[in-house]
């Protein structure tokens, strides 16, 4: 595995829209947690940039549209992102651990940014073997 970028890592947040089956006030106190939670992140200098994404969207294959967003026929799908520069995928682990949302069935997906994209990294260490056999 390569190793990450300068210790970034991307947590990629799943789940369903859970917050339109809460309440007024049971949204309200979803939403303090979880603005008290980027609050504290950032303020660590940890979080290095977050977006929510939409539900709108297509899915590509081969050169052609599968389907178009919105999606709801998708149980789950990617609701946003955390870039985090941590020391390691423990810490990044760690505080994937302490997102609100988990409480409401969402998941995250804890990447580490990679210093290269692993079908460089093959061509990379095939361009030696084949200059040889060509030499």
């Amino acid at each position: 595995m390569n190793a990450p970028t300068q210790n970034e890592y991307l947590l990629l947040i799943s789940g369903t829209d859970w917050y339109s089956r809460l309440s007024p006030e049971q949204l309200q106190t979803a939403m303090e947690h979880f603005n008290g939670w980027f609050d504290r992140l950032g303020a660590t200098g940890k979080l290095k940039a977050a977006q929510p994404l939409a539900r709108e969207g297509a899915v590509v294959t081969k050169g052609r549209v599968i389907a178009d967003g919105p999606f709801p026929e998708s149980k789950e799908a990617i609701g946003g992102y955390f870039l985090l520069q941590v020391d390691d995928i423990d810490e990044a682990i760690a505080l994937a651990k302490t997102f609100p949302g988990l409480e409401y069935g969402t998941q995250i997906d804890v990447r580490p940014v990679s210093t290269e994209c692993p079908m460089a990294a093959r061509a990379r260490q095939l361009a030696p073997e084949e200059q040889l056999a060509t030499a």
